[in-house]
C-alpha cells in the first residue's frame, strides 16, 4: 500500500474556554454561583470584588491597633478620575488605572460612631442570639431533678439515649434489658420504672412507644376536659385509632354508642395533642430563597428588575492590571488578566439573559400577576426561546434554580411553563390554572360532604374543561390535597 499525506478541510463546533465558562454560570444557582465566586477569587489575584462583606470588619494591625475599613473607600474613583470596573457599569474590555490605596481610621472602644447605639439598647453591643437546647439535654435537666439514685440516673438517661428526634423509644424493654450486662443485676422493673419517670417529663407524650401511647400520656395530662370527653377520646386512640384517622365516623358512633356531638369533642381533644412531641427540640436550619429578579407594579406595567443584592459586583485590580501590561513578558499575569475579563462579561452577560428571560415571561403572563393563579396560560420553553433567539437548553437553564418575587409569592422560573388542557371551545388552559380552581373548589366545599373527584371533574367540564377524574386525581395529590375520605369532618 503506497502511503501519502492528504489535506482536508472540515468544520466542527468548538466550545471555547470563555463560552464554556458563560454556559456553566448560566445554571448555576444563585448559592452556586458565589461559591464559584469565592473560589474563583482565591485563584485569580487580579480579580477583586467591590461589595467584599468584610468591608465593615473591624481588623487588628501588625501594631496592635483597630481599624475600621471604610465602605465605599474600595468603590470611589480612582486617581486619574476613572470609574472602577464593576459587573454593573464598565465593559470588560476598558483599560484598568492604578487605584489609590484605601484608606483606614483609628477605631476605639471610646468613640463608636453615632449609628451604633438604638435608641432601646442601653450599651449598644450587639445582641446575640440564645443558644438552642436539645431534646436530651432538656430531659437531663428534668432527670436530675426528680432523682437523686446514682442507679435511677443511669437507667432514666440509658432510657432518654434511646429515643428517637420525635421523642418516641425506638427500642423495646426487653431489647434493652437484654443489651445489659448481667454483673449489673437490672430487673425488668427497674427499667419500666425509669420508663415511667422519662414519660412523666415534659414535653408529654415523651419517650412513647407508639402514636397511641404518645397520644394518651397527653391526653391524661390535658387539662380542664370533661371526663366523659376524655373517657371517649383515649378509649377511641386507644382501641380504635385507624378508623379515627380514615374519619371512618359511623363506625366509630357504632362502636362506642355516641352521638355526633359526643364524637365531635373527643375529636377536638385528640386534635389538641402533637404526634411529634421531641420535634420541637429539632435543630433545624431553615432554608432560604433568595429571588433573582423582582416584579413590581408601576401604573398599569408590571416591571422586572434585577435584585441587586444577589449581584456580585467585580473588578479588575488596577495595581495588577498595571504589572501585567509593564511586563507583558509574564505570561501568567496576562492569561489571568484575560480570565478576570471573561468572567466580568459573563457575569453580566448571565444577569442580562436572566432578565431578559424574567421580562418575557411576564409579557406573556400578564393575567397571572393581576389576577392569579387561575389566569395563568400555557406556555412552553420554546415560545420563549423563538421570541429571545436563544435556543431552548438555554431558557431551560436559566429557569432553573431561578425565583422569582411577585405580589402573589416567590414562584422559580419553571412554575410559569406548563402543560395545556383542551377547553370545548377549542381552546388551551394552563394545568396551573386548573390547579388552582381545583385547591378553590375543595376550599369552599361542604367539609360534611365534601367533593370527589369525579364531582370535581363533572364541575370542571361545565366551565367548559374536558378533563379525566384520573387527572383531577394526579393535580390533587401535587397539591398535596387528602382524598374525599380524609377531607370529611362531623
Amino acid at each position: 500500500m503506497k502511503q501519502s499525506l492528504q489535506l482536508r478541510t472540515s468544520q466542527h463546533l468548538a466550545l471555547t474556554p470563555q463560552l464554556q465558562q458563560s454556559i456553566r454560570l448560566l445554571q448555576l444557582s444563585t448559592l452556586e454561583l458565589h461559591q464559584e465566586l469565592e473560589s474563583l477569587l482565591i485563584e485569580n489575584p487580579l480579580l477583586e470584588r467591590v461589595d467584599d462583606p468584610l468591608d465593615h470588619a473591624i481588623r487588628l494591625l501588625a501594631d496592635g491597633a483597630m481599624t475600621q475599613n471604610t465602605p465605599n473607600a474600595t468603590a470611589d474613583k480612582d486617581s486619574n478620575g476613572q470609574n472602577e470596573q464593576t459587573v454593573a457599569d464598565v465593559p470588560a474590555e476598558a483599560d484598568f488605572a492604578a487605584s489609590e490605596s484605601v484608606s483606614a481610621e483609628d477605631w476605639s472602644f471610646d468613640e463608636l460612631p453615632s449609628g451604633s447605639r438604638q435608641a432601646d439598647d442601653d450599651d449598644g453591643r450587639p445582641q446575640l442570639e440564645a443558644a438552642s437546647i436539645s431534646l436530651r439535654e432538656h430531659l437531663l435537666e428534668q432527670m436530675r431533678v426528680n432523682l437523686r439514685g446514682v442507679r435511677d440516673l443511669a437507667l432514666c438517661e440509658l432510657i432518654i439515649d434511646a429515643l428517637d428526634d420525635n421523642g418516641y423509644l425506638t427500642e423495646s424493654l426487653d431489647d434493652i434489658h437484654s443489651s445489659l450486662p448481667l454483673e449489673l443485676c437490672v430487673e425488668p422493673e427497674e427499667l419500666q420504672f425509669a420508663l415511667n419517670m422519662v414519660q412523666s417529663f415534659e414535653p408529654a407524650g415523651i419517650a412513647a412507644r407508639n402514636l397511641s401511647e404518645c397520644l394518651a400520656l397527653q391526653l391524661r395530662r390535658l387539662p380542664k376536659i370533661p371526663v366523659v370527653t376524655r373517657r371517649l377520646a383515649l378509649a377511641i386512640i386507644e382501641q380504635q385509632l385507624n378508623l379515627f384517622a380514615q374519619r371512618d365516623f359511623t363506625k366509630l358512633k357504632k362502636i362506642f354508642a355516641c352521638d355526633d356531638e359526643d364524637l365531635r369533642e373527643a375529636q377536638a381533644v385528640i386534635r389538641l395533642c402533637d404526634p411529634r412531641p421531641g420535634s420541637a427540640f429539632a435543630q433545624q436550619a431553615a432554608d432560604y430563597v433568595v429571588p433573582d429578579v423582582i416584579v413590581r407594579k408601576c401604573g398599569q406595567q408590571w416591571q422586572v428588575l434585577l435584585n441587586q443584592d444577589v449581584m456580585p459586583k467585580l473588578r479588575v485590580s488596577s495595581m495588577y492590571a498595571q504589572m501585567a501590561k509593564d511586563n507583558k513578558n509574564e505570561c501568567s499575569l496576562g492569561t489571568q488578566l484575560q480570565e478576570a475579563r471573561w468572567l466580568i462579561k459573563n457575569m453580566r452577560q448571565r444577569f442580562d439573559t436572566i432578565l431578559r428571560v424574567a421580562q418575557a415571561i411576564v409579557e406573556r403572563q400578564k393575567n397571572f400577576f393581576t389576577h392569579g393563579a387561575v389566569a395563568m396560560r400555557p406556555l412552553v420553553l420554546r415560545e420563549i426561546a423563538d421570541t429571545l433567539g436563544l435556543h431552548e437548553s438555554t431558557i431551560s437553564r436559566v429557569t432553573t434554580q431561578k425565583y422569582m418575587l411577585t405580589p402573589h409569592g416567590m414562584f422559580e422560573l419553571k412554575y410559569f411553563f406548563g402543560s395545556h388542557v383542551a377547553t370545548e371551545t377549542g381552546g388551551e388552559a394552563s394545568s396551573t390554572a386548573i390547579r388552582a380552581l381545583i385547591k378553590q373548589l375543595i376550599g369552599a366545599e361542604d367539609q360534611k360532604s365534601p367533593l370527589s373527584d369525579s364531582k370535581i371533574a363533572d364541575m370542571l367540564g361545565e366551565q367548559g374543561m374536558v378533563i379525566a377524574r384520573r387527572t383531577v386525581a394526579k393535580y390533587r395529590e401535587a397539591l398535596k390535597i387528602p382524598p374525599v375520605s380524609l377531607r370529611k369532618t362531623l
